[in-house]
């Protein structure tokens, strides 16, 4: 089914250590979930799994008909380098790259569009600025105009709240249930509970392994956290890939 991700047993790590044991489940079309559990549990890299950065150490990841090109993913601010002398404008017009290739260049249509998702997120006015000069906050939000443009049935995003301003998160909280509204896929990895309860309807937990991923008032509970914490703290880090026999 078009949106569908089906994970299989699914395994994923770094120079063969797992990051992320056994995880089997399906992200529906259309539904927007929350990924939480404590740091160093295999958020992040789950992300990197579903947009191919990361291939599976075991198990299956299986997108159906959707092409890597249709998953837009924002990864944590953190590994962004922002010293590169890029203007505004030319980081959001980035989001139109993979409709337009490599050949064709922006014409006016396009740059309007660019022009529209810097209104969408508040920062007309912003096109010309370098993006070394911008708050945290304003730079969240030049990265969700370009999302904007990237146009994508499944949005990926890590930690995208994390370090900004209340007004800032409140209007791209505003951005992501536009998204949801139009039946995209939604998967957010995110610490602050409160806007997991107030805004997913869905949440993973893990902690290496699954701890629980349904509703999120069924998954968010005090025994869950409890246990997602524990297994955080026993998890053995120089561990290989365990493999679980057949039945």
């Amino acid at each position: 089914m078009m949106g569908s991700l089906v994970l299989s047993d699914l395994t994923l790590g770094y120079n063969g250590h797992p990051a992320v044991h056994h995880l089997s489940g399906v992200f529906e079309p259309g539904s927007m979930t929350a990924v939480v559990g404590p740091n160093g549990s295999g958020k992040s890299t789950l992300l990197k799994g579903i947009t191919g950065i990361l291939q599976p150490l075991g198990g299956r990841l299986e997108r159906g008909s959707l092409k890597i090109s249709q998953i837009a993913y924002l990864p944590q601010q953190a590994e962004i380098d922002r010293s590169f002398p890029i203007s505004v404008m030319d980081t959001v017009a980035l989001g139109l790259w993979h409709h337009l290739g490599v050949c064709r260049g922006m014409k006016k249509e396009h740059w309007e569009q660019a022009r529209q998702a810097l209104r969408s997120v508040g920062l007309e006015g912003f096109e010309g600025r370098a993006i070394g000069n911008l708050s945290a906050g304003q730079f969240q939000r030049v990265l969700f105009a370009r999302l904007l443009l990237q146009d994508c049935p499944i949005i990926l995003l890590d930690e995208p709240f994390t370090a900004i301003d209340a007004r800032t998160t409140a209007d791209l909280l505003e951005v992501v249930q536009r998204w949801h509204a139009e039946n995209r896929t939604i998967i957010a990895v995110l610490h602050n509970f409160e806007q997991v309860r107030s805004h997913f309807p869905r949440t993973l937990m893990i902690a290496r392994e699954p701890i629980g991923w349904g509703k999120t008032e069924e998954v968010l509970t005090p025994e869950n956290l409890q246990r997602a914490r524990q297994m955080s703290e026993a998890w053995d880090e120089s561990a290989a890939a365990c493999r679980r026999s057949a039945p």
